[in-house]
């Protein structure tokens, strides 16, 4: 059972990433100041975060989702869609952000050069704060992962599971072990830790 609601022309919905939206916009809203939503997708968590936040910032390289994003966020002067690679989009040269958040698009991207990309585009003060997926390695992955099969279908049954159309996924690459590994090289001091719906949590606050 898929529940995809419209009000007010917005198309709104749940899954196992939106499921991790309310913290995020809590987190813009202690922030205030501008906030970049790496791999925005069509913008629901966007348009969320520019409720809260003076300025928000949302990138995709996904064409079709940015011009879905760009019309949830049309009329509102606060909110900029950028079409392109965070690795490399020239439209975030020179910029840095408050709060930098990612949900589900991490494993889009190399791990450790978009971990320092990432790094980079925290302005001093401020936080990253990624809810990601990591693949199945280890027997406690496969036990952690067998365990939460039941609950979460559930959740999703009771919540009514849906996407935005043509969302684009992948399967990650990288283990949790090998993500804390490289996050305790790239950004000292930041956290990781399992998640419910198969995801974990990183967090990382720049030095001033």
């Amino acid at each position: 059972m898929s529940v995809v609601s419209t009000v007010d022309g917005v198309t709104d919905y749940w899954n196992h990433n939106v499921a991790y939206h309310r913290e995020l916009v809590d987190a813009a809203a202690r922030r205030g100041g501008s906030v970049l939503d790496v791999g925005c997708g069509d913008g629901l968590l966007l348009a969320r975060m520019s409720e809260v936040a003076d300025r928000v910032v949302g990138i995709d390289a996904d064409r079709a989702a940015v011009v879905q994003a760009r019309a949830r966020l049309d009329g509102r002067p606060n909110a900029r869609v950028v079409v392109g690679d965070v690795m490399t989009s020239p439209e975030l040269d020179g910029e840095s952000f408050d709060l930098v958040v990612s949900v589900a698009a991490l494993h889009h991207l190399p791990l450790e050069s978009a971990l320092l990309r990432l790094r980079d585009l925290v302005a001093p003060g401020g936080e990253l704060r990624i809810i990601g997926l990591s693949a199945n390695r280890s027997a406690v992955d496969w036990a952690v992962s067998g365990a939460l099969v039941v609950p979460v279908r559930v959740m999703s049954r009771l919540r009514g599971e849906a996407d935005y159309d043509g969302m684009v996924t992948t399967q990650p690459r990288d283990s949790l072990a090998q993500i804390r590994l490289v996050a305790r090289a790239t950004l000292p001091g930041s956290r990781v830790r399992r998640r419910f719906y198969y995801r974990y949590a990183l967090t990382w606050t720049k030095p001033i």
